[in-house]
């Protein structure tokens, strides 16, 4: 399958459109807790904190990224949002294990973490663990319009958490570009992807509001299916898809960005004549 995210050394402004994907959607199987909204893109774990482990519904394309973002925390648990992937069809389990961490990865080829700020990074081969973990660092988040993960290049403005419109969302939402806040935080938005590597192999990626996370598992079969795994436990109660832009940006897109440049917090958004779907879309997405 193409990669639906634009090659850093073929690319350029006058290459060709990628063809589209299909939306992603969260699997019509999961675990016993969670609850699908009709579209299968918002996932909601109703009681206690396990059995929330969620999957693609679809094998994902490389450097497609699987995008979440936290949309409901709950108080009184320890824990937070599980990432990953799995070469395991979940049409084919017999049951869907109560945690991503250790059940799921213990029936192999399944490769979850927890969400953490300084993320589990494996260092290549002869490469320090120091500069393994040295992170891409906010600066590189307020001028590259670009999230740039090995071979692809994918638009960084939908990566990125925003916050609910007010009168401090401006400044709200520059922590979630700086990625400054918790990882797991309301809001924030969180992908996984895998990258495919000339031995046949892949590394699988995470990112935290924009910013690649770095390595977290090597050798990953990239000749077989891998799904997406997004594990609501504990403290996380509910996560919807976010959905991303891979060819040329939509005429609705060039519009929100121009009208978000020209304003100085969302609110302001109210005041303008346009049409209430275009104003929402500005303010929310």
């Amino acid at each position: 399958m193409a990669a639906p995210s634009e090659h850093v050394g073929l690319g350029g402004p006058r290459s060709p459109a990628r063809p589209e994907l299909p939306p992603t959607r969260f699997h019509q199987v999961h675990g016993a807790n969670i609850r699908m909204d009709p579209s299968g893109t918002r996932a909601t774990r109703v009681e206690s904190f396990a059995h929330g482990v969620c999957f693609s519904r679809e094998p994902l394309a490389p450097g497609q990224v699987f995008l979440v973002e936290i949309e409901e925390k709950e108080l009184g648990w320890c824990g937070h949002l599980r990432l990953g992937l799995t070469a395991l069809d979940p049409a084919s389990l017999a049951a869907v294990p109560e945690f991503s961490l250790p059940d799921l990865v213990s029936l192999g080829h399944s490769w979850v973490f927890a969400i953490t700020r300084h993320h589990n990074r494996v260092p290549r081969e002869g490469q320090p663990e120091a500069e393994a973990a040295v992170p891409s660092g906010p600066q590189a988040l307020l001028v590259e319009p670009y999230l740039r993960i090995e071979q692809f290049r994918i638009p960084r403005d939908r990566l990125v958490g925003r916050s609910r419109p007010g009168l401090y969302s401006h400044l709200l939402d520059q922590l979630y570009e700086q990625n400054l806040l918790p990882p797991t935080a309301r809001r924030s938005r969180l992908g996984v992807l895998f990258c495919p590597r000339e031995d046949g192999t892949a590394d699988m990626h995470i990112v935290i509001n924009g910013e690649d996370m770095g390595p977290s598992a090597r050798g990953l079969p990239a000749a077989q299916p891998l799904y997406a795994v997004v594990d609501v436990f504990a403290s996380t109660k509910s996560v919807r898809l976010v959905q991303l832009e891979y060819g040329l940006p939509s005429l609705q897109t060039l519009c929100r960005l121009v009208i978000q440049k020209k304003v100085v917090h969302r609110l302001a958004i109210d005041m303008l004549h346009l049409p209430k779907g275009l104003k929402d879309f500005c303010k929310y997405e």
